[in-house]
């Protein structure tokens, strides 16, 4: 499974991508990576006849420009499998081997960048009306005002004060001062959280009565919404996230960080554990046309576990989640996300090597891959993203956990977390940074429930600026076999290990 859970797949990177000129596929290194070593590159082979997928992004986010490269596309010998006119995005499938010049020539100023998304053939192929003008699809480009939930909510839901009855075991909500925040409340059903991941079980007596059909999606159709397919398939990753943040209140089971808010299931991950990223920008368009109020995105986008910006391919795919994630924030979503789980230092991209990507490759032909501060774990590292490292139940940091002086803002419970899976309608432990952002992404929802007018950035201010300073600590000590990262560094206010400090669920609502 292709999140940052405990479990690594190994990988493949290889030799570099041969191009006459970068600049015809985009601009990629900042002002601020020029004068580093470049990325290791890698090559990606689109021979003729492969079924391959591609973002291609527009100069300019606009309808106009959108259109000229879905033409672009069609005469380079591909087809429009989606559009994105808000963020100025293409998804294209195509059997050209030239493909990614062939597009950049028939676009011309039109386009800015142009990138395959991975490294083997299409395996679902191109969706039955791929192809079609942009606006016709299920998403369409204009968005209605955000309507307020009409249900009832106190016929519902379990008198303030009720235990359900595994809530005792959920140390991770008391280390977040989650139960002293449900005596103010249990949050509003005004209030809706995107879960980005693997689907969502939906008839977990936990989750039912919090799950939002109207508002699911899956996002695996090539990257193309679709109202239905947003249930789990072969994980249940998604579904344990989500208890995480809203099991219901209702005397069974357990209690979520937000119990009352109501929860989406974006499905990214598809049947053979990929979140690639079309289908990463299809989960965050999505999340601002629904009017989603927070999304927890507990993952990486593949294939790669860092995405660099002197590399053309890595490049656009980068820049088309960066725009996806921008737009999202501007229509009032603030996002949550896991920090990793390979005990990297992400503020120091030097001091280690990337050996897991591309991860769809066969283990077989694995290198290691240098990167420089130009490459990024995505959607973690882009801006306005709330960055989570993950804390054991002693409060140290979980040894698996990626850390990084200025990269993580808070930090939160990810050590053996009680919550729903699948098998049983049951409850199972897992751990992860992939189970602490959605510690997060509870909060930020209570947070939204007590301050609704307040904009992601508020919130994300908020966030920092409330959650409890924790000083440097030794790190877990890691199972026999395994190695911890580097030691904590910075002040108490702000280090490496905890970022701003422990998340607060009291101080949120209060």
């Amino acid at each position: 499974m292709r999140h940052p859970s405990l479990t690594r797949r190994g990988a493949v990177a290889v030799a570099s991508l041969a191009l006459a000129s970068t600049a015809a596929f985009g601009s990629m290194a900042s002002a601020s990576t020029t004068a580093e070593p470049a990325s290791t590159p890698v090559t990606i082979n689109t021979p003729d006849g492969r079924l391959m997928s591609y973002v291609v992004n527009a100069k300019a986010a606009n309808p106009g420009q959108t259109r000229l490269v879905e033409r672009a596309v069609v005469a380079a010998g591909g087809v429009v499998v989606q559009s994105w006119p808000q963020i100025g995005v293409v998804i294209a499938h195509s059997k050209v081997s030239t493909f990614r010049a062939d597009v950049v020539a028939e676009g011309g100023n039109a386009v800015e960048s142009v990138g395959v998304t991975r490294t083997v053939a299409v395996s679902e192929g191109t969706p039955e009306g791929a192809g079609a003008a942009w606006g016709r699809g299920a998403s369409g480009y204009k968005q209605g005002a955000k309507k307020a939930w009409n249900g009832d909510v106190e016929a519902e839901t379990t008198p303030a004060g009720a235990t359900d009855p595994r809530e005792g075991e959920q140390w991770d909500l008391t280390m977040i001062k989650a139960d002293q925040a449900h005596r103010i409340t249990d949050g509003s059903r005004n209030v809706l959280v995107g879960v980005l991941d693997s689907g969502i079980d939906a008839d977990h007596p936990d989750l039912v009565k919090n799950l939002d059909v109207a508002n699911s999606v899956s996002c695996v159709d090539a990257g193309r919404p679709s109202t239905t397919g947003w249930e789990p398939t072969t994980s249940d990753h998604g579904t344990h996230v989500a208890g995480t943040i809203a099991a219901a209140r209702n005397g069974v089971g357990i209690v979520g960080v937000a119990p009352n808010v109501r929860l989406a299931s974006v499905k990214v991950v598809n049947d053979d554990g990929f979140i690639y990223p079309e289908y990463a920008v299809c989960g965050f368009v999505e999340a601002g046309l629904k009017h989603m109020d927070v999304t927890n995105n507990s993952y990486y986008v593949d294939p790669f576990e860092f995405y660099c910006e002197d590399q053309p391919d890595q490049y656009a795919a980068k820049e088309a989640v960066r725009r996806a994630v921008a737009w999202s924030t501007e229509q009032g979503v603030v996002h949550a996300a896991a920090a990793g789980n390979s005990a990297h230092d992400l503020a120091d991209k030097s001091s280690f090597k990337d050996t897991t990507s591309p991860d769809d490759q066969p283990a077989a032909g694995q290198v290691s891959r240098t990167l420089n501060s130009g490459c990024n774990d995505i959607p973690t590292e882009l801006p306005g993203v709330v960055t989570v490292s993950a804390a054991t139940r002693t409060g140290s940091l979980a040894y698996f956990s990626n850390r990084g002086l200025g990269v993580i803002d808070v930090a939160a419970p990810g050590r053996s977390i009680l919550s729903t899976v699948v098998a049983g309608n049951g409850y199972g432990l897992k751990s992860g940074t992939s189970m602490a952002s959605p510690h997060v992404a509870g909060v930020l929802a209570l947070m939204k429930s007590a301050h609704p007018s307040w904009t992601p950035a508020q919130m994300v201010e908020k966030l920092r600026s409330q959650a409890d300073d924790r000083a440097c600590s030794a790190q877990e000590v890691p199972p026999p076999g395994r190695t911890g990262g580097p030691d904590c560094t910075g002040p108490l206010a702000d280090n490496s290990f905890y970022g701003e400090g422990m998340v607060d669920a009291l101080d949120a609502v209060s």
